[in-house]
């Protein structure tokens, strides 16, 4: 930063201080600029239902192989594409940890997987996954998927993404978690993802009226 000089007699030097003020302003505005474009908002692209689940095998943070062919004998699958950083996730993340442990009790396989590109995304790298699941105390796998090819498998565009299939792997809902956004000042209570596993256990039909996700677009690598 310019330092802000005074002449002989003491007095400053408008135009220095102009430029000060001018550069303070430049970066103020392009740290809000970066703030909007981590909250631009995109939706699911609500992969069709009855879509069977594409495979998948990724490192865990237990740095543990998942084989998804192999989770076998649930009742319903819940993949879900979330990361560390985006405001939407870090926005559900306390009943998202909640409302999964519940129904991984009641024999709902559970995946997390973040898509995100981690070179350009730092804080979504595998070591701050680690972090994350712990903090947030994550029962389920939360699996890193560098490739990318997971997320393009099953059309996921934003973060958080829900799929959700039955025991069969056949997809019953895509969507919201609910109606909260960060701001909107609704509840976080996860009722849209809830019901639907509700339908799945009570082997009732899951409802078709379903609402796309909004989150942040997955980071795709250049």
């Amino acid at each position: 930063m310019r330092t802000f000089k005074k002449d002989k007699k003491g007095r400053g030097n408008l135009a220095d201080l102009t430029l000060d003020v001018n550069i303070k302003k430049i970066g103020e505005f392009l740290n809000q600029k970066s703030e909007k474009n981590d909250m631009a908002q995109t939706q699911s692209k609500m992969l069709p239902l009855g879509t069977v689940a594409p495979s998948f095998r990724l490192k865990g943070t237990d740095k543990k192989i998942i084989n998804f062919e192999e989770s076998q004998g649930k009742l319903g699958y819940l993949v879900m594409f979330i990361c560390n950083h985006c405001p939407f996730v870090k926005h559900i993340r306390s009943q998202l940890a909640k409302l999964t442990s519940e129904y991984i009790e009641k024999r709902i396989g559970v995946f997390g997987i973040n898509s995100n590109d981690i070179v350009n995304y730092p804080e979504d790298d595998f070591s701050n996954m680690i972090n994350e699941k712990k903090q947030q105390n994550y029962l389920f796998d939360y699996l890193l998927d560098e490739t990318q090819n997971v997320a393009k498998a099953y059309q996921a565009a934003c973060t958080p993404d829900f799929f959700l299939f039955n025991s069969n792997k056949k997809l019953v809902y895509r969507g919201q978690f609910d109606d909260s956004r960060p701001g909107n000042k609704i509840p976080v209570t996860g009722n849209d993802l809830k019901l639907a596993m509700d339908a799945i256990l009570n082997r009732a039909p899951v409802s078709q009226n379903q609402k796309p996700s909004i989150g942040c677009n997955i980071k795709w690598k250049n």
